[in-house]
């Protein structure tokens, strides 16, 4: 379990038990900031991310706009893996593509509460020893609820402060493959055909046009109705960003660190090997607006990883939003 050195720390709390996605990327929070064309706040990263995606939904990717604090919107993205079975030295290494077309939104509910709402559509393929193998279908929503606790009224200070808490779930939409958990990767999957329920917390901190926002949550994970339950999350960020602005077009480059770290998958309460893992990513990004549209692009790259004991490796994510602005 790798440590990353993170501006905010938030005490997670215990809920229920956990199952779902296996190792990298996802959900329901996803991790990325957002901005105010009056006063920059960022909003976080994950949901249901998995090692390999299966019901990645931000985890890495992201749960809200740059440029838009309140919006509706239409995101893609991919992310490749390889994967080997690690029974000899020189057993073959096998692609895996996972694909995820996302319709997501975010809402104001008061003045300090929003909420986001992720529908994934997913559609991945594999390359295994008989050929080529594809899934496809609805995965799991997610839902996202976040409070701000703490923020610097405008104008009032040079440096503006953002604090944010909240939680959330994910309801088991997406259909989960048992027989597909039993290979080296058993995040190849739509669903995870469990309830999960998210923790998490956001600090943003901003002077002038720079800014750094910080991201925690926590994905506790539940059994499913197969018996299996993949291991709980930690999704964690830190984001430099720019904003310029120039009549009414806006553009907002930024740069950054992201890690997850997957506890063991369960299945008929005994403890899977080789389940667990951790991984570092640099992130690169710029979103792009003008009036009441904007456009993202999103790149990770990993820096650092141990998945599934070595067996599954991440080549890269990459993203593409289109949002329009409440």
């Amino acid at each position: 379990m790798k440590k990353i050195l993170i501006l905010f720390l938030i005490a997670c709390q215990w809920a229920n038990a956990a199952e779902k996605d296996t190792l990298n990327v996802i959900n329901p929070f996803a991790k990325f900031h957002y901005f105010s064309k009056v006063e920059s706040e960022f909003e976080f990263e994950d949901e249901d991310c998995d090692a390999c995606g299966c019901s990645a939904s931000g985890g890495s990717m992201g749960f809200a706009s740059v440029l838009n604090a309140n919006f509706v919107g239409i995101r893609y993205f991919n992310q490749q893996y390889k994967t080997n079975d690690g029974l000899y030295s020189n057993s073959p290494w096998y692609v895996e593509n996972f694909n995820t077309v996302q319709a997501w939104a975010r809402i104001p509910v008061g003045n300090k509460v929003q909420i986001s709402a992720l529908i994934p559509y997913h559609f991945h393929e594999r390359e295994t020893v008989a050929g080529m193998e594809d899934i496809n279908g609805v995965g799991d929503i997610t839902v996202l609820g976040m409070y701000t606790l703490y923020q610097t009224h405008k104008d009032s200070t040079i440096v503006s402060h953002t604090l944010q808490l909240g939680g959330g779930f994910k309801a088991p939409t997406g259909k989960f493959n048992e027989a597909n958990s039993e290979g080296v990767n058993p995040s190849f999957q739509v669903g995870t055909g469990s309830w999960d329920y998210l923790l998490a917390a956001e600090y943003t901190i901003r002077r002038n046009k720079f800014g750094l926002n910080t991201m925690l949550n926590y994905v506790i994970k539940t059994e499913n109705e197969k018996k299996y339950q993949f291991g709980n999350q930690f999704n964690y960020s830190g984001t430099f960003y720019y904003l310029y602005e120039k009549n009414s077009l806006s553009i907002a480059p930024q740069a950054g660190l992201a890690g997850e770290v997957y506890e063991s998958n369960y299945q008929h309460g005994q403890e899977l090997a080789n389940t667990s893992g951790d991984i570092l990513f640099g992130k690169f990004g710029v979103e792009i607006g003008k009036d009441r549209l904007s456009i993202g692009l999103n790149y990770l790259a990993p820096i650092n990883q141990n998945l599934s004991a070595g067996n599954v490796v991440a080549n890269y994510r990459w993203s593409i939003n289109l949002n329009y602005s409440l």
